[in-house]
């Protein structure tokens, strides 16, 4: 499922992590659990990989990660301020350094004018405050594409918090 290009991509961000003694939790909604996948994909990613929470319900990501139901009621779960949120609930969970979340709309269907298919939000956050946020527009791809564009996507929001 993974191409070489992103497998040695998340080799060497794992490389990277473990020459900083640097763990990291995901926190995932419309990619299911494939951040996860892609880095425990390379030998020895047990030293850098803490764990990852699949929250693809609204009630997932409140009870797993402490999501205020208020905010996914008021902003709806594809939402930057959900995002952070779920980053924010995975690193209160595990005993990472960094976390990355993803909520979004793979599609195909679930779209609508204001949070159409291949709308991708990605929150990256580490213990001591730094955070990176983006909202990604995937645009007319398979569902296929958006989860790897997502996931390609948040390799680069742990990078950038790792600076």
């Amino acid at each position: 499922m993974f191409t070489p290009a992103l497998l040695s991509r998340a080799e060497a961000l794992l490389e990277t992590c473990r020459v900083r003694g640097i763990r990291v939790v995901t926190a995932e909604s419309c990619t299911g659990g494939l951040v996860t996948g892609l880095l425990t994909e390379i030998p020895g990613s047990s030293d850098v990989v803490d764990r990852g929470f699949v929250t693809y319900t609204n009630e997932a990501k409140s009870d797993c990660l402490g999501v205020p139901a208020a905010l996914i009621a008021k902003l709806g779960a594809v939402s930057r301020q959900v995002a952070a949120a779920m980053a924010q609930g995975a690193l209160v969970r595990s005993r990472a350094d960094i976390a990355v979340a993803v909520t979004g709309v793979a599609g195909p269907g679930g779209g609508t004018d204001t949070k159409p298919v291949g709308l991708v939000y990605i929150a990256a956050r580490d213990r001591s405050g730094v955070m990176a946020a983006r909202e990604f527009q995937f645009g007319p791809m398979s569902r296929r594409e958006i989860r790897l564009a997502s996931v390609n996507a948040a390799l680069d929001l742990i990078e950038e918090v790792m600076r």
